[in-house]
């Protein structure tokens, strides 16, 4: 009884805090990804991923966040980078 009292505890803490962090994301994730595209070497790889964001952006403003953020994160595959490493809104949410 005990751990199942802890069990929905922690899944209402974590279902609560879900929200904000997919706001920041789409605050955010597209600013930072399309600098790291603008400083990239890789013009191809660019482009790929200002597309990535760009789809992002259109999900975010539907509330779709969570797809949005799939998206994101292959923007940064695209470029090669950590998508944590980007924005602080990811990284405090590790």
């Amino acid at each position: 009884m005990r751990n199942l009292l802890i069990a929905a505890a922690t899944a209402g803490l974590f279902l609560a805090a879900a929200p904000a962090s997919a706001d920041e994301t789409c605050a955010a994730s597209p600013s930072a990804l399309r600098t790291a595209a603008s400083t990239s070497a890789d013009a191809a790889a660019a482009k790929k991923a200002l597309g990535f964001v760009a789809i992002g952006e259109k999900l975010c403003d539907a509330g779709a966040d969570r797809a949005a953020g799939k998206k994101f994160a292959a923007a940064a595959k695209a470029l090669n980078v950590d998508l944590a490493s980007l924005t602080p809104a990811a990284a405090a949410a590790k």
